[in-house]
């Protein structure tokens, strides 16, 4: 095996997007005076978990989803709003969370004194990823963050990689990695785009897809030992 780039997601890979998830909701639902938080949040998680689904399939654009996902989820609750008010302050609360898995870090040191050029390949709001890069104990083990929203698509569609390629000097799709949690974005996209893969899988999830990737590892040390570094 023999890698010089390595491409990473973020969210489920790298930054506990869950964690931080959970924090700005709070944040944005007791500012607005919400009372049933947890009900609230039962039900915007799914729903947004399908919307950006929905845009990986392009059933909508990255803007529908950011303007009308606060709209639908007071509108379940009975309540009208403004869904462009609730996406800016949500943006905001989000992109002060800088929450990473434990290990990540190191992880990331570990392959960058092993000689391998680490850059971030994620879906997601610029200024949601930035800020929360900028919150976090990772964003300088980076050499370039490529953003869906500044790419002008996003992961599985192969442009993104199309994308990310023409940014990096001397890059060769064989001796580069795409490594994340998501089957349907991070490594189908890889798969189309011509790259190796490395599904991340910590919950050991069955994979019942046709999307296969090259290699899989439950946690980062199995990482480290496919990619041959030393903790």
């Amino acid at each position: 095996m023999s890698y010089k780039f390595l491409l990473f997601d973020l969210d489920h890979t790298l930054l506990d997007f869950d964690a931080a998830e959970d924090i700005a909701l709070d944040m944005l639902l007791a500012d607005e005076g919400v009372k049933e938080i947890s009900a609230y949040k039962n039900y915007y998680i799914p729903m947004n978990k399908q919307l950006w689904r929905d845009l990986e399939a392009k059933k909508l654009t990255k803007q529908e989803l950011v303007d009308t996902r606060f709209q639908r989820l007071f509108a379940h609750f009975g309540h009208e709003v403004d869904g462009k008010y609730f996406a800016s302050r949500y943006q905001y609360f989000l992109s002060q969370q800088g929450q990473t898995y434990k290990g990540a870090a190191q992880l990331l040191d570990d392959l960058r004194q092993s000689g391998y050029q680490i850059y971030a390949a994620t879906n997601g709001i610029a200024k949601i990823q930035q800020g929360r890069l900028a919150h976090s104990d990772i964003e300088a083990y980076f050499t370039k963050v490529f953003i869906s929203e500044l790419a002008g698509t996003q992961k599985p569609d192969p442009a993104f990689f199309d994308y990310v390629a023409g940014q990096i000097a001397y890059f060769q799709k064989n001796s580069s990695l795409m490594i994340g949690d998501s089957l349907s974005a991070d490594i189908a996209g890889g798969n189309r785009a011509g790259l190796d893969t490395l599904w991340y899988n910590p919950q050991r999830l069955s994979n019942d897809s046709s999307v296969r990737p090259l290699y899989e590892a439950a946690s980062y040390q199995e990482i480290r030992t496919l990619l041959q570094v030393s903790k």
